[in-house]
């Protein structure tokens, strides 16, 4: 559904003239040369995981911050936590269903973040899979409980938006892609929230609501151009969830597992970087900013994501739009902070505007530092075959189909957290 938008919008750059069409030629990719992983800024050799964690992991991580993602510009906490509404009939009487709105306030203004939460009834502390979702909580299952949420949303004539307003009859439209029972069954919790309560995704540089304004400096209405885009806010959020979350006595805070699909899946990805809390991060067809690689230069291209959503990242990024070869990280640097952590990488045959072998990629050259803390990693620059996983430390597979999340992908989270978390 949201990969419509983002054809639709990139479609239309291609047809004024304003992007060359995009490469899936193979042929056609550039020597591609990876910025150093495992060398410091000083120039020392990182060849342990106490170097590593001291010295190499936070010049990334702040490399990442100023050049791509942006900073947090302040401390922003949650003000209360209100439940909202709990019953034991969720998911036809499977789970425990409990709505919890999140609340922030700082500087005169107020945010609001509800967060739906189902658990498995027949466990004391669950382990649980948190993602958000594209368009409102009440999307994920059948459940004429759910809340339906007020925040700006997307127009979508599939599901019959077209004044920038969630409906209830788009009640249970995303449940195929969240699979809640079968991960209820699988012995799993799960959370979620409408990413737009946090920072609506308007493609535009209008930072008037969502969570910037809490944080903006007398007469400032826009990020610095090393602050926060849409991509940290929205990895800030999860954070917060996870701070009320680590309080839930349902919930077993030590195995809580990230999950993000497409611009959802390169914020998990972020989210798992800066917040080590996670246990495991999943990336779902997250593509350019996510997992693959941004040298590459194939098919989602790092000028096209910021010329057509120039909020996602910091300005800073910009610099990089026509040279991205200057650019002092890449994604396998990304997966490398997630690094003791399982980490899953997913891609889709039919979605090479993702670039799954960029993907893929990202993966392997991050293994080097997964080898430091004795974790195997991918071990080989070729691919798995389709529908093939790769369960490692480091897993990944590439299914057939499209640009989705779909049944087989929750089969092999669910056994890729079961082999990691419950070994």
């Amino acid at each position: 559904m949201k990969k419509l938008f983002l054809i639709a919008a990139i479609i239309s750059s291609y047809m004024t003239g304003t992007f060359a069409q995009p490469n899936y030629d193979e042929s056609k990719v550039p020597d591609v040369q990876l910025p150093e992983l495992l060398v410091s800024q000083a120039g020392k050799k990182i060849n342990t995981s106490k170097k590593w964690v001291k010295i190499r992991r936070p010049e990334v991580l702040s490399l990442f911050e100023e050049h791509m993602y942006g900073k947090i510009p302040g401390d922003l906490q949650i003000t209360s936590a209100r439940v909202l509404e709990e019953g034991s009939n969720g998911l036809g009487g499977k789970a425990i269903r409990k709505q919890v709105l999140l609340s922030f306030e700082k500087n005169g203004k107020k945010l609001d973040v509800n967060v739906l939460i189902f658990l498995p009834k027949n466990l004391t502390k669950a382990p649980l899979f948190i993602g958000y979702n594209f368009a409102g909580n009440h999307t994920v299952a059948d459940d004429s409980e759910i809340l339906v949420p007020k925040s700006w949303m997307r127009n979508n004539a599939s599901l019959g938006i077209n004044d920038n307003k969630a409906r209830v009859e788009s009640r249970g439209s995303s449940k195929n892609s969240w699979q809640a029972e079968k991960i209820l069954d699988a012995g799993y919790g799960l959370a979620t929230m409408y990413y737009g309560d946090v920072d609506p995704d308007k493609n535009s540089e209008d930072f008037s609501d969502g969570v910037h304004p809490l944080l903006f400096k007398d007469n400032q209405t826009r990020p610095a151009t090393d602050e926060w885009g849409s991509i940290t806010a929205w990895a800030w959020g999860l954070s917060r969830a996870m701070d009320y979350l680590e309080k839930e006595p349902g919930i077993d805070s030590q195995r809580i597992i990230v999950m993000g699909h497409s611009r959802l899946g390169k914020t998990a990805l972020w989210a798992g970087a800066l917040d080590q809390r996670f246990a495991i991060v999943i990336s779902n067809n997250s593509g350019c900013g996510g997992a693959a690689l941004s040298r590459r230069m194939y098919g989602e291209t790092l000028k096209v994501m910021n010329n057509v959503f120039p909020h996602w990242l910091c300005d800073n990024c910009l610099k990089y739009d026509d040279d991205v070869n200057t650019l002092p990280v890449d994604q396998h640097m990304l997966v490398a902070l997630i690094a003791p952590r399982p980490v899953y990488i997913a891609s889709a045959e039919e979605d090479q505007w993702a670039d799954p072998k960029g993907e893929y990629l990202s993966g392997y050259h991050a293994s080097p530092v997964y080898k430091l803390f004795k974790k195997t990693g991918l071990l080989s620059p070729e691919m798995p075959a389709i529908n093939q996983p790769v369960m490692n430390t480091i897993g990944y597979h590439i299914r057939s189909g499209k640009h989705a999340v779909t049944a087989f992908d929750w089969d092999q989270y669910i056994r890729f957290a079961d082999l990691h978390l419950r070994k």
